[in-house]
């Protein structure tokens, strides 16, 4: 394959989301994409794509499309929050997060936080995880996640109709 089809769907997750050829996207929302995240080390991790590419901040959409994206990671998160409660007894809270430092493109992170991570983590912010939780292979999205994904999927689709 040649040409911009050809590039790593990571690159451009936004513009393989619309092109149909971002595997980590779960359903099409009213403003963006719901995706499970590349890394599950807190398994149901999950992220909103703005669809639209070039969007860097909230403050970049116009009042209703801004409503519309914050209603999709509301929706995003409780469907996140639901699954994770099915499939783990030890599920406690999600944690939103629209941040925006490393990716310059609008998104939202919905972090699922369980009773069993390590004391010294569990009552932080995410991102100060160590680092090998980031990219050791053991917590990369993969085959064994596929049950998570249907759940959330199906959670997002009984939370209201997909556009």
């Amino acid at each position: 394959m040649t040409g911009e089809h050809s590039r790593d769907w990571r690159a451009d997750r936004i513009g393989a989301a619309l092109r149909g050829e971002n595997p980590t996207v779960l359903r099409r929302l009213e403003a963006g994409f719901a995706v499970i995240g590349d890394v599950q080390f807190l398994p149901g991790y999950s992220v909103l794509l703005v669809d639209e590419p070039g969007v860097q901040r909230l403050s970049d959409l116009p009042r209703a499309r801004r409503l519309a994206f914050l209603s999709d990671m509301d929706r995003l998160g409780e469907a996140v929050e639901r699954a994770c409660r099915r499939l783990d007894g030890d599920f406690r809270r999600v944690n939103l997060e629209i941040l925006g430092n490393t990716h310059p493109f609008l998104h939202a992170h919905v972090w699922p936080r369980f009773a069993w991570e390590p004391a010294e983590s569990a009552g932080k912010p995410v991102w100060l995880y160590p680092p090998d939780r980031w990219s050791d292979e053991r917590y990369r999205l993969g085959p064994r996640h596929d049950v998570l994904r249907a759940a959330i999927g199906s959670e997002l689709d009984r939370l209201g109709p997909v556009v």
